[in-house]
């Protein structure tokens, strides 16, 4: 399943019951990127094969096959693929899937640190003594959550205590640097979300945050690895594809609800991005 990843997801990763999802990005072969975005669960990147370009929180990782990555809670973070054939896992749960009720020393010194964002995990443990016996437990926890195993919520969450065992014993627990300092970025990300659906432009953005648009625009750039306008093309651009998935608004009411003034201009759009016009997208998802 190819994950479509969007500023504070609001896609559901895993269930109430069980909040623990893994998906596997393979067979891209096409360039593409994740733009800018952040969830509160934690997420774990391994790759299997290929190049993965991974930004968080500002500082660029190039992945290769055998490295893990580790996204904190709300950390900001993007992924692009030069175009060459990839495959990765990525796995997110929350924090409070592995924390303990009990007032123990683990969930008071380690688990409601990491909640507050006060401890923070390495990103990078690739070339780390702990990546042996870290791929191991994580491929058995890959394995269980690939088939119907009536026992995987209690064998993951034992796995995922071992993989923090092993963080804390490599002194992979550090106190947050960058506690507060991606407030500013998250501000101006929340305001493009809450507004992309109208008419939004970089005057708006430079007014709203008191800055010229000139530099709002470097800014952008610099820190969020996309331009504002192709930022906003792909909010645009993800929410009618899943307007055209979940409803039978016709596609001009669709091209006006996501932020498109022109219906050709979002028929073009859209067709640049998925290779199919919006109609036949929506024949093709009701399959």
């Amino acid at each position: 399943m190819v994950l479509n990843i969007e500023l504070r997801e609001n896609i559901p990763h895993g269930t109430d019951e069980y909040p623990y999802a893994q998906y596997h990005i393979h067979c891209c072969k096409k360039p593409f990127q994740y733009p800018i975005h952040w969830h509160d669960e934690v997420e774990i990147i391994f790759i299997e094969d290929g190049i993965l370009r991974i930004t968080i929180s500002n500082q660029e990782y190039i992945g290769t096959a055998g490295d893990i990555f580790i996204v904190n809670s709300k950390e900001l973070h993007f992924m692009s693929s030069p175009g060459k054939p990839i495959s990765y896992y990525t796995i997110l749960f929350p924090l409070e899937f592995i924390s303990f009720q009990t007032e123990d020393s683990f969930e008071i010194e380690i688990m409601k640190p990491l909640r507050s964002g006060q401890l923070i995990m390495k990103n990078d443990i690739s070339k780390l003594r702990l990546i042996s016996d870290f791929t191991d437990t994580l491929h058995r926890m890959i394995q269980i959550n690939s088939w119907n195993d009536p026992k995987k919520q209690m064998k993951t969450r034992r796995l995922l205590l071992q993989l923090f065992e092993l963080l804390i014993d490599f002194n992979c627990l550090i106190i947050s640097p960058i506690a507060g300092k991606n407030d500013m970025q998250r501000e101006i990300l929340i305001y493009i979300r809450q507004n992309y659906c109208s008419e939004i432009s970089l005057q708006d953005l430079a007014s709203r945050f008191y800055m010229s648009p000139k530099y709002i625009s470097n800014y952008f750039k610099k820190n969020f690895g996309i331009t504002f306008s192709q930022y906003v093309m792909h909010l645009r651009i993800t929410y009618a594809k899943k307007l055209l998935e979940t409803t039978t608004l016709p596609v001009t009411e669709i091209a006006f609800n996501s932020g498109f003034a022109n219906v050709s201009y979002f028929i073009r759009s859209f067709k640049d991005r998925y290779n199919v016009s919006p109609l036949q997208y929506r024949k093709q998802s009701l399959k």
